[in-house]
């Protein structure tokens, strides 16, 4: 296989993760989000054909908790770096330095994304340098390179909205053709939620773990806070397989009307 899909992500832990979902959530609750969330896009990754995938996750210390997450045939691998543009870089690295020729570094936090889009980003590279999937707040969902290129991860001020114009820019300056797939949305807000939620309410197949922890909780604060067991997806599907028969929109040219 000469492609690679490489998924990021971190242990969900309460307090520590999708914190600007709290309130509605209590942080118990933004955590369980967050595995929902991180699950249905792994459960995407795998029903990619034409990639081998992979698992960049941190802390170092979860691998046990990640292998009992993933679905069969994901490698897994600890993120290296003292920032976010490290981990990329570093992550991108190791997976082209094993032979890969194009390899795609994704959020885990957007699965309602297109499979299409992710056909999109690999095809792409058969005449462009660069491949970037924008979100509607000046970030990116995902990146893809046919070699490395440390400055595209070099003086971005991450987490705001300057990464993707930062990041064309720094294509501009050392002449890198990119091209730009639809806008799409991941989940770190309220006006994140209330999408997810719309979606989710049309079709539920999309994200069938995060739709039944939607469907059972409620966003205050105050309310009982949900489970955190495995069991929280139990009758969709489980955290280790692949959702083999989701419907999902086939149309990756579709998603810049649908962006956040």
């Amino acid at each position: 296989m000469e492609n690679v899909l490489i998924v990021v992500a971190k242990e969900p832990l309460a307090g520590r993760t999708k914190t600007r979902l709290c309130p509605p959530f209590t942080a118990e609750g933004a955590a369980e989000l967050y595995r929902c969330l991180m699950v249905d896009t792994l459960a995407l990754a795998a029903g990619l054909p034409i990639a081998d995938r992979a698992l960049a996750y941190t802390p170092a210390g979860a691998r046990t908790y990640f292998a009992g997450l993933v679905p069969d045939g994901f490698r897994l691998v600890a993120q290296e770096g003292a920032n976010l543009g490290e981990r990329l870089a570093n992550a991108l690295r190791t997976h082209l330095e094993l032979g890969y020729q194009r390899a795609v570094i994704m959020n885990s936090d957007g699965p309602t994304l297109p499979l299409s889009c992710l056909e999109e980003a690999f095809h792409a590279l058969d005449t462009a340098d660069v491949t970037l999937g924008p979100g509607h707040d000046g970030g990116y969902y995902l990146i893809g390179v046919k070699r490395l290129h440390p400055q595209l991860f070099q003086g971005i001020a991450w987490s705001t909205e300057q990464v993707v114009p930062q990041t064309l820019a720094a294509c501009r300056r050392t002449g890198l053709r990119v091209h730009r797939l639809p806008e799409w949305y991941d989940v770190d807000v309220a006006g994140d939620l209330a999408r997810l939620r719309a979606d989710l309410a049309r079709d539920p197949s999309l994200a069938p773990c995060t739709a039944a922890f939607l469907s059972q909780t409620r966003f205050f604060a105050a309310s009982p806070s949900p489970s955190l067991h495995s069991g929280q997806c139990d009758g969709v599907r489980s955290p280790a397989q692949p959702a083999g028969g989701s419907s999902r929109p086939g149309d990756c040219g579709q998603a810049g009307d649908n962006g956040r």
